[in-house]
C-alpha cells in the first residue's frame, strides 16, 4: 500500500479528487509530450504550457528570459504566489519538465497530479475543449534564473563526471549502452555517437511509476535509487538523459519525494554531450 505520507514532501502530490475538490484554488497546467493532446480534451480550468513554445527559446538552445517566463505567467492568470498544479500525459514526464522549468525561474508554489492525464482519463473524469480565461496576473520578472541550483551545464557535468561523483542516465537500456542513440520507436535526432557519462548509472526514468502512471512508494524509490545504485542524501547529484525532459522526471522524484537537498538537471543531455568533440564515452 502507498503511503503519501512517507515521502520527503508528500504535499508536492495531489490526487484527482483533491484537484476536483479545490481545483477553482489554484492553477492547473497541462503539459505533454504531444502537444495537440490538450485541445482535444483537458481538465476543466487547466491552461496549456507548451514546451517548446512557451519554455524553449527560438533560437539559442536555452529557456526563455525571466522577462519572458514572467509575461507567460501573467497571460495565463499566475501570479508569484499562485499554486500551480501540473499534469500531462506518459505519467507525468512532460508536467515534470515543465515544473522543473518553473522552479528554474524560483516558483515555489508547484504540485504534480500524481497519475497525471491519463488516469483521470481512466477514471472517467470529466474532460473539455473549452479553454479557460483569466484576468491577466501580475508577475515581476524573477531577478535570476536558479541554473546554479537545480541545473547543470556541460562543463559542470563532465568535472562531476571526472570528480567520480554521482550521475543518473535515466535513458533506456539501449541508449546506455550505446546500441542505440534515441528512445525506441522515436526518430533518429541527429546524435553522432552512441553511450553515456563515464561513471553514470543507469536508472531509466519510468521504473520510478507505477503502471497507472502515479509514482512508486518511497520505500520501492529507495530500493532503487539507495538499493541500487547506492545514492545517499549528502550526495551532489547530475542527472541526464537527450534534452532534459526524462531527467526531470527522476529530479523530481530524487528532489520532492526523496528528499534529496543537492540534485541538478543536466539538461544539454546526450544531444549535447554525444555530439561535442571529444567528449568521453563509455559504453557497455
Amino acid at each position: 500500500m502507498n503511503d503519501p505520507k512517507q515521502y520527503a514532501h508528500p504535499e508536492v502530490l495531489v490526487s484527482a479528487d483533491w484537484l476536483a475538490e479545490h481545483g477553482n484554488e489554484v492553477r492547473i497546467i497541462e503539459s505533454n509530450e504531444d502537444v495537440l493532446l490538450y485541445d482535444t480534451g483537458h481538465i476543466p480550468g487547466a491552461v496549456h504550457i507548451d514546451w517548446r513554445e512557451d519554455l524553449q527559446d527560438h533560437v539559442i538552445r536555452d529557456y526563455i528570459s525571466p522577462e519572458a517566463f514572467a509575461a507567460m505567467c501573467e497571460r495565463n492568470g499566475i501570479a508569484p504566489d499562485t499554486t500551480c498544479v501540473f499534469y500531462g500525459d506518459k505519467s507525468n514526464w512532460w508536467a515534470c519538465y515543465a515544473l522543473w522549468a518553473f522552479r528554474l525561474f524560483g516558483h515555489e508554489k508547484v504540485k504534480i497530479l500524481n497519475g497525471g492525464r491519463d488516469k483521470w482519463i481512466a477514471e472517467g473524469r470529466p474532460l473539455t475543449r473549452e479553454k479557460p480565461s483569466y484576468p491577466h496576473a501580475k508577475y515581476p520578472a524573477p531577478a535570476r534564473r536558479h541554473d546554479d541550483d537545480i541545473r547543470a551545464f556541460y562543463d559542470e557535468a563532465l568535472a562531476h563526471s571526472r570528480a567520480k561523483k554521482p550521475m543518473v542516465d535515466v535513458r533506456s537500456p539501449g541508449e546506455y549502452k550505446g546500441d542505440i542513440t534515441h528512445m525506441p520507436e522515436y526518430p533518429q535526432e541527429g546524435v553522432l555517437r552512441g553511450g553515456h557519462i563515464p561513471g553514470a548509472k543507469s536508472v531509466p526514468w519510468k521504473r520510478a511509476a507505477n503502471d497507472d502512471g502515479t509514482f512508486k512508494s518511497a520505500e520501492d524509490l529507495r530500493k532503487i535509487y539507495e538499493g541500487e545504485i547506492g545514492l545517499k542524501k549528502e550526495d551532489d547529484i547530475v542527472a541526464y538523459c537527450r534534452i532534459g525532459e526524462r531527467s526531470s522526471h527522476t529530479w523530481f522524484v530524487l528532489s520532492y519525494l526523496l528528499g534529496y537537498p543537492t540534485v541538478r538537471n543536466y539538461d544539454g543531455s546526450w544531444t549535447e554531450w554525444g555530439n561535442r568533440v571529444r567528449s568521453p564515452i563509455e559504453r557497455s
